[in-house]
């Protein structure tokens, strides 16, 4: 195999996706070809827990999405409410007596060009997000993405990125004693269960799923685990914060059997580092120790699956 998709999921946000995925990223390019992807593009942070969110080699704006321009002159009245009515996403709306679009709700979908007269609509492409690339110190590159404010699309958007660091990952000079390892995209989705989850997952060869020991962080769990059930992906489990509440930790452990891969301790000087822009493999705590030895627990999956 020569590319091989690693996915890094929760469910629910702010279990440690990225101090995760961050860390498997810069344990992995020690030895392999590896870029990091950050796909969750509402709240890009992959750049912020490997300690260096500047200094972007490219960024480039992109285009996903159409929007509705109208031009009503020729509607009578009975025709703009018929329009109005016909939007599935409300986003049509008269004002002064012109029929108009809220930018905010308009989906981009073109329906509108088709169920209002002809001639009246037209889509029109929009700048919506944009891509950001840079070569991290650790010798990688990272790939990411940001959906502009009030901006829709982020499946749409996670497609791209995923494309992009496709191209990079095969355009990249890497080091002579890499170019034979099988190239491996670290990917940082997004939390939930929408649209950017699932462009995430697609083409994923492991799904890595991190929990909490909380009651929201279980249920979240299980509804995006049957995403990547749907998906027929491979998956395993990691349990963050696991001493938090022992109880449920152990209820979890019970649970996921033999697809438990470690557990990471709660430790407030992890959200100092971050704050100070450490690297947690940066660092000497606790959590360290324990992602290495997930590491080495991730590449034996890898290596017996996929490698």
């Amino acid at each position: 195999m020569k590319e091989i998709k690693l996915v890094i999921l929760s469910g629910k946000g702010g279990v440690g996706k990225s101090m995760l995925t961050s860390s498997l990223a810069m344990l992995f390019a020690r030895k392999r070809r590896t870029v990091a992807v950050d796909c969750d593009v509402d709240a890009p942070n992959l750049a912020i827990w490997l300690g260096d969110p500047g200094n972007w080699r490219e960024i480039k704006k992109i285009s996903v999405s159409e929007r509705a321009i109208i031009d009503d002159k020729r509607l009578t009245k009975k025709e703009k409410e018929e329009c109005l009515r016909k939007c599935r996403f409300n986003a049509l709306e008269i004002k002064e007596g012109r029929l108009r679009v809220n930018p905010f709700l308009c989906e981009g979908c073109g329906a509108c060009e088709i169920f209002c007269p002809k001639g009246v609509v037209r889509m029109k492409s929009v700048k919506n997000a944009q891509v950001l690339v840079k070569k991290t110190r650790y010798g990688f590159p990272l790939i990411s993405g940001q959906l502009f404010p009030g901006e829709t699309g982020s499946g749409k958007i996670v497609t791209e990125i995923k494309k992009e660091a496709e191209r990079i990952g095969r355009s990249f000079r890497w080091h002579s004693g890499l170019q034979s390892k099988p190239m491996l995209y670290v990917i940082d989705s997004a939390p939930g269960t929408g649209c950017p989850v699932t462009a995430s997952l697609r083409d994923s060869n492991l799904a890595i799923l991190l929990t909490e020991p909380t009651p929201s962080g279980f249920s979240d769990l299980k509804r995006v685990l049957g995403v990547v059930n749907y998906f027929n992906i491979p998956w395993a489990l990691i349990i963050n914060k696991w001493d938090i509440n022992r109880n449920l930790s152990e209820k979890i452990e019970k649970w996921a059997g033999m697809k438990l891969l470690g557990k990471i301790s709660y430790d407030k000087k992890i959200f100092r580092a971050v704050a100070n822009l450490k690297p947690i493999l940066k660092t000497e705590l606790e959590a360290k120790r324990e992602i290495k030895e997930i590491f080495k627990k991730v590449k034996k999956l890898l290596a017996k699956n996929f490698l």
